[in-house]
């Protein structure tokens, strides 16, 4: 705020509340003709509020401790000073139910608060930054009360908050928005049922210095124009003079910043160019993403639709606040409708889990981002070089044992060992596939061999190694139905082969393998589709469980489909358990059109012979 104020020509933004002392020293910029204030903020006509938590659990409250009375305290002292402190007042009817709640929970009257202010005891919060002057300000209070609770408050954002609320290190969250399904669900593992008290409301106010006295007011175009792509004053209005826009924004993992950019871009971001997008990158992620990002592929060489994902994914971070089944969304409407009448500026949306864009999207943190292209690119690269190793390889051995071997010891010794490994369990294969392709053949399966050099895959844990460790794991299963589809093709192909004069391998190669190509494809077709289902060999061999780039070649990082089900399935949120359910029929689509397209192949051949 002190920059601000000494220099006209900046502008920044500031929470009302923790600001509330030096706004008196600066300029509210309007946006579109509205100010914050009491009637704009309380109506909602003011674009930039959220609403201010109290946090704690249900079972915390029923013991009537020091925790249940401070709760009672905070509710009853918060809603009389917010508006002193800069704050607006909560809807008439979440106070009353706030109250309710309260009284509910604990057990006790209102009036149990005064007589139980001598209880002895410790409390824990973790309060958001925008609520640290109203929790100061209940402190102190209750100092000039004489109270005996001891109050310790660590500054921390809303998701650290909650999550040391649910995993029993703080007693009460204070936070910016309301609990999510996700952290209710994780409290309840715990055996904890969170409840959030509404306390107030805040404004994120757009300030500028007193001395700048070209600009009488802002439109939300203007104000997305001055936070990223801006330059002087003159290249938003023309009349403005061409001094440069010096900009005071928070970090970028504050929650002031993440409402001010949902607020301000949310609805017409798809509308920006890709040059506004960049620099809302820029100006709000951190210097390691943004380097990852142009490592990954550079920001101006990517698409309008690539940036815009970006941009949603990490600046603008829209939170999903409650998901509903379609069985509620069908016959329960009415409370949703209710839940949608408490956050005004929620937007319902019905969501499809298996979607194109699921399919095309990357990996990603969030679930409303998340998408398998990679995953779906690491599986076929995965199979294709297990295919291009196990069957030829497959396929010959099955040509020497049946047509070339005499029976020998070595023969039976070559039979036998087959035999067995058809039935070893697949993680010993990428134990295998670890000691063997991973350390031994390091320098070919990471492409050092052939010059080719990349630090993250020089340890070997490549798409290469990955392909032939499951073409080891298919390889009994190819030879031994290669072998039966050899031995069925009748003698007297040979022999007639033989009356003609043609050589042993003439006889091989054209009559003996083709009338053996249906049943040959068939034992492929069953071992390709165990290699695209497993998961313990990959997990040991090194697949990647968190990976944002897709694979180029037989020498890069890979994930596959079911290592991406298993990642999903291991997080506790509920939307990724829906991804993970997505996932598997995406997986179940690819292993039919695979297994459809060898069939077709197999009775092409069938026809033919």
């Amino acid at each position: 705020a002190a920059r601000i104020r000494q220099q006209n020509h900046a502008i920044g933004i500031l929470s009302m509340a923790r600001s509330h002392n030096e706004l008196d020293t600066l300029r509210l910029a309007p946006i579109d003709g509205v100010v914050p204030n009491v009637q704009t903020v309380t109506s909602g006509d003011y674009m930039l509020s959220r609403p201010l938590f109290l946090v704690t659990t249900q079972e915390t409250l029923q013991e009537q401790g020091p925790t249940a009375i401070f709760t009672g305290y905070y509710l009853r002292n918060a809603y009389q000073i917010v508006e002193e402190l800069g704050y607006f007042t909560a809807p008439e009817q979440a106070k009353s139910q706030s109250w309710e709640h309260w009284q509910q929970s604990t057990g006790l009257p209102p009036s149990a608060i005064s007589d139980h202010l001598q209880l002895a005891g410790d409390i824990s919060m973790v309060s958001n930054a925008a609520l640290i002057p109203l929790t100061q300000a209940m402190i102190k209070r209750l100092q000039q009360d004489d109270a005996s609770l001891q109050i310790s408050v660590e500054a921390g954002g809303s998701a650290a908050g909650l999550r040391a609320l649910c995993e029993g290190h703080a007693d009460i969250a204070m936070t910016s928005r309301p609990v999510l399904r996700e952290e209710w669900q994780s409290c309840q593992r715990n055996h904890l049922t969170p409840i959030a008290f509404r306390i107030a409301t805040d404004a994120i106010a757009v300030v500028i210095s007193q001395e700048n006295t070209w600009v009488d007011g802002l439109t939300k175009t203007e104000v997305q124009h001055l936070f990223t792509d801006a330059s002087n004053w003159s290249d938003v209005r023309s009349s403005w003079p061409t001094k440069p826009v010096i900009r005071w924004i928070p970090g970028p993992d504050s929650e002031t910043l993440d409402v001010f950019v949902m607020r301000v871009f949310g609805d017409d971001l798809q509308a920006q160019s890709n040059e506004t997008l960049i620099a809302l990158l820029e100006a709000h992620v951190s210097k390691g993403v943004l380097r990852r990002f142009e490592k990954e592929q550079p920001l101006n060489t990517r698409s309008h639709e690539e940036l815009h994902q970006l941009v949603v994914e990490r600046v603008l971070k829209p939170t999903i606040l409650e998901t509903w089944s379609l069985y509620d969304s069908l016959f329960h409407r009415e409370q949703i409708q209710a839940f949608l009448e408490q956050e005004p500026r929620a937007k319902l949306e019905f969501r499809r889990w298996v979607t194109w864009d699921f399919i095309t999207s990357r990996q990603s943190s969030r679930p409303e981002f998340a998408g398998v292209r990679t995953a779906i690119l690491g599986s076929l690269w995965v199979v294709l070089i297990t295919l291009l190793f196990s069957v030829p390889v497959g396929v010959g051995a099955a040509i020497y044992l049946e047509e070339y071997g005499s029976g020998n010891w070595l023969d039976q010794l070559i039979e036998n060992n087959i035999n067995n490994l058809a039935g070893v369990p697949s993680i010993i294969y990428g134990m295998l596939g670890l000691a063997v392709f991973v350390r031994a053949l390091e320098p070919l399966t990471s492409g050092a061999l052939f010059g080719f050099t990349d630090p993250t895959t020089a340890n070997g844990r490549t798409i290469l190694a990955a392909g032939l460790t499951l073409g080891l794991l298919i390889l009994p299963i190819i030879i031994i139905n290669a072998r039966e589809a050899i031995r069925a093709v009748p003698r007297a192909f040979r022999e007639a082969s033989y009356a003609l004069g043609a050589t042993k391998w003439q006889t091989i190669w054209y009559h003996v393998l083709p009338n053996a190509v249906p049943g040959i494809l068939t034992g492929s077709i069953l071992a390709i589709s165990r290699a695209f289902g497993e998961t313990a060999p990959l997990v040991v061999i090194g697949a990647s469980t968190a990976i944002f780039v897709d694979p180029s070649g037989p020498f890069s990082k890979f994930t596959t489909l079911p290592i991406q089900i298993y990642q999903w399935t291991a997080r506790p949120q509920a939307a990724f358990q829906n991804l993970a359910a997505a996932a598997i029929i995406v997986l179940l689509i690819l292993l039919l059109a695979l297994n459809a397209a060898a069939v077709l192949l197999r009775n092409k051949y069938q026809r033919s012979y």
